[in-house]
């Protein structure tokens, strides 16, 4: 007996679950596309607090908590537009390929 079996049906979801599956996978690649940005936000905003001189205004780290909102906020902006297309790249490769539409004859 072969211990690892499919199930043909179970793989392939129903044609009102398709969409259902969509929407999480987008829901999931924008997600991660806005945690991208905001790791690349917090990134120089480290890089440029460790540049700063001693006097710079830069340096100072009394308002980090809210420029992490900050850039919370503006990296959950840019994901819903897919500026970056990060999620986009994610979904290729997740979701199935639309189907073509069939060719049209050259006569008609």
């Amino acid at each position: 007996m072969n211990p690892i079996q499919t199930n043909s049906s179970a793989a392939a979801p129903a044609a009102g679950e398709g969409d259902k599956v969509r929407a999480q996978a987008e829901a999931a690649a924008q997600k991660f596309e806005a945690f991208f940005i905001t790791e690349a936000l917090r990134q120089m905003r480290r890089a440029t607090r460790e540049m700063a001189g001693e006097d710079s205004v830069f340096r100072d780290r009394i308002n980090d908590d809210m420029l992490d909102m900050a850039d919370t906020q503006v990296a959950d902006a840019l994901a819903a537009q897919r500026a970056f297309g990060i999620a986009d790249a994610i979904l290729r490769q997740v979701l199935p390929a639309p189907a073509a539409e069939a060719p049209k004859p050259d006569g008609a």
